[in-house]
């Protein structure tokens, strides 16, 4: 089974790693094109670009100037400890047994506006730069174009044939996948709270929930649609009504 998780915005890169494990990203060399044209930029210009405050401008161009290659624990840190948005809460990667790390190098990917994919040891500098960011990049319009050829061989060149592929990312990212082109099918996975007599998605929750979910897939060895169906954490349950052969629906 592989799985694929949206990065966060909010990075950690305080505490203590769990391991000193750690592999390179795929496309650094991509990244760092990417990184040369917006360390042109200035923090002004960045903040307008980003659609973000003059401070979280400013501290990103700073980001931008301070890229450095080659990446090292010095520099840099695995992708899976370094985002710590909701998704990355509901994984708690810091408290994943490490005998499980090879598990989730294989099952986990991140997608990334600057990195395209990521393994989740891959090593990764503090950067914010989300996939539907409108920069143009030399022939490609959008990071969309700059991406999706790239990331789409990728995953297929490491999908197995008849391999379960799970889409717990955004809407954002997933767009930066060519789904037709992928040699598997996508198994879609909505996580719905009972409100107001309906079910509804609640964004907080179900980012939490995504990474509930790619952490019981990690942790369980799931292989099969039927192993993801077994999904129970925080009073979830697999809705067997409102779920569809290629789109599972959780409530609670």
């Amino acid at each position: 089974m592989k799985l694929v998780l949206s990065p966060a915005k909010s990075l950690d890169y305080e505490s203590d790693l769990p391991t000193q494990t750690y592999t390179e990203p795929q496309f650094l060399k991509q990244s760092d094109k990417l990184n040369k044209l917006l360390s042109k930029k200035s923090a002004k210009s960045i903040s307008k670009l980003m659609k973000v405050s003059d401070n979280i401008g400013q501290l990103n161009y700073e980001r931008f100037q301070n890229w450095e290659l080659p990446f090292t624990q010095d520099n840099a840190r695995p992708a899976i400890y370094a985002f710590s948005g909701d998704v990355y809460r509901g994984f708690d990667a810091y408290t994943l047994d490490t005998n499980k790390l090879e598990t989730l190098e294989n099952t986990v990917r991140i997608l990334s506006g600057l990195y395209g994919v990521l393994k989740p040891l891959d090593l990764i500098q503090p950067y914010r730069l989300e996939m539907g960011t409108k920069l143009p990049v030399g022939k490609n319009k959008n990071l969309y174009e700059f991406w999706q050829k790239d990331i789409t061989a990728k995953l297929n060149e490491e999908l197995k044939e008849d391999e379960v592929f799970v889409n717990l990312a955004s809407n954002e990212y997933f767009k930066a996948i060519d789904t037709k082109a992928l040699k598997v099918p996508v198994i879609n996975i909505d996580f719905k709270e009972y409100k107001d007599d309906k079910y509804k998605i609640v964004a907080i929750y179900a980012k939490l929930a995504r990474g509930l979910m790619a952490r019981y897939i990690v942790e369980n060895d799931c292989e099969t649609v039927e192993d993801l169906k077994g999904f129970n954490v925080e009073n979830y349950r697999f809705h067997e009504k409102l779920s569809t052969e290629t789109n599972l629906v959780f409530t609670r």
